[in-house]
């Protein structure tokens, strides 16, 4: 696409909960180019600085510095909760309270942020994006805590979407596996993301760049009437695996 094509974000103030690598850094950059004004916020900072964008220290769980931190803004028009995340536990391998975390971050914490900003946003007649995942629609083995708060962060999206109406536009982006600094440690290496990619119909995984891209448009003025919506950026999902198992019965 041409830079002129690129929708505009001009003049705008974007916050990115968890922008400071992976997704969330790609989200940053692609606000970055589109002329807006990025806050990052997490509670650590980028390994190499994003260029373009101001850093805050902000631990998203912590729900008293949330306030703070969105109280000292002098204005915000969007906002982008993206902070999340979890490691690979099955159910019994940890207690609830470890479980409990998972959620808190994955769906407390965007909670905690979109009421912290709605002042800033109904002045501007802003948005929210929340960055949810195609875990939430899907069996989640290894991430069940992480797949439910998914889940539960689309409903709140669209209830937030009705209630906040017409002020505030809210949506959700669904996010299909992405090619990350961590994907090694997920994929098993190179050969693990190859065989992964192939699994994927468009045949590769996404980059932060796309998920970035799409996060742009949900918060631009082409997607004005857009709200109570769910994207699924996820390269075409998944090929159901009883295709492959029919395929390979016929072969044999």
């Amino acid at each position: 696409m041409e830079n002129s094509r690129r929708p505009s974000l001009a003049g705008r103030t974007v916050v990115v909960t968890g922008g400071t690598r992976g997704v969330g850094a790609g989200i940053a950059r692609a606000f970055v180019d589109a002329g807006a004004d990025v806050v990052t916020c997490a509670r650590r900072p980028a390994d190499i600085p994003l260029d373009g964008c101001r850093f805050v220290p902000v631990d998203l769980r912590d729900q008293s510095a949330v306030r703070d931190f969105f109280a000292a803004l002098p204005r915000l028009d969007v906002l982008v909760n993206n902070a999340g995340g979890t490691p690979h536990r099955l159910l019994t391998d940890v207690d609830a309270e470890r479980h409990a975390r998972v959620v808190e971050l994955n769906l407390v914490a965007p909670l905690t942020a979109s009421l912290a900003a709605y002042e800033h946003l109904v002045r501007a007649k802003g948005c929210v994006v929340m960055i949810g995942s195609v875990s939430g629609s899907r069996p989640s083995p290894g991430s069940a805590a992480y797949g439910a708060a998914k889940a539960g962060l689309e409903s709140l999206a669209r209830s937030m979407a009705v209630e906040w109406a017409p002020d505030v536009r809210v949506n959700t982006l669904v996010v299909g596996m992405v090619r990350t600094e961590q994907s090694h440690l997920h994929y098993g290496g190179k050969d693990g993301i190859a065989a992964v990619s192939r699994t994927v119909p468009l045949g590769r995984l996404a980059e932060p760049s796309d998920i970035g891209a799409a996060t742009v448009f949900l918060a631009s003025d082409a997607a004005s009437y857009i709200s109570g919506a769910s994207l699924l950026v996820h390269g075409g999902g998944e090929r159901p695996a009883f295709l492959d198992a029919s395929t390979a019965h016929k072969e044999g």
